[in-house]
């Protein structure tokens, strides 16, 4: 599912692959509104399955991390605030979902867009964040 969902740098929120063309991409916003627009190739637009977050050993998978986080959450929105957060309130909750962080590299402001990215997904019913192939794989491998 996160694959076709995109960042596209210098535009808030999220936005869902619906079709592509020549030179562009047609992107629909993941909010209420639904407004499409294209996106062009000068844009940097990245899908949400490409990310990952670094930790001391490795780096994560958004997906795992978002994971993470609708566990804590119980599949709700994020019990904390991240425009109202201070930065060590919102190191302290990503320790808690994701505890080898690499302090240095991940920033406050990715876990402050982690965060608001969560929040969109879920407020507009995207809770599965897994890709199909990493399912299967899981079922396979606890079939035998």
């Amino acid at each position: 599912m996160l694959k076709t969902i995109l960042s596209i740098s210098g535009k808030p929120g999220l936005y869902k692959l619906i079709s592509q063309g020549k030179n562009m991409l047609i992107v629909e916003s993941v909010n209420a509104e639904k407004k499409r627009f294209p996106a062009y190739g000068n844009e940097k637009i990245i899908s949400l399955a490409d990310i990952a977050m670094y930790t001391d050993d490795a780096e994560v998978p958004l997906y795992d991390v978002l994971e993470s986080i609708k566990e804590k959450e119980k599949s709700a929105q994020a019990s904390i605030d991240p425009k109202k957060a201070t930065p060590e309130q919102l190191r302290e909750y990503l320790a808690e979902v994701l505890p080898n962080f690499d302090r240095e590299r991940v920033y406050v402001a990715d876990i402050k867009k982690l965060i608001t990215w969560y929040n969109i997904l879920t407020s507009n019913g995207i809770t599965e964040f897994k890709p199909e192939e990493v399912k299967e794989e899981k079922e396979e491998a606890a079939a035998e």
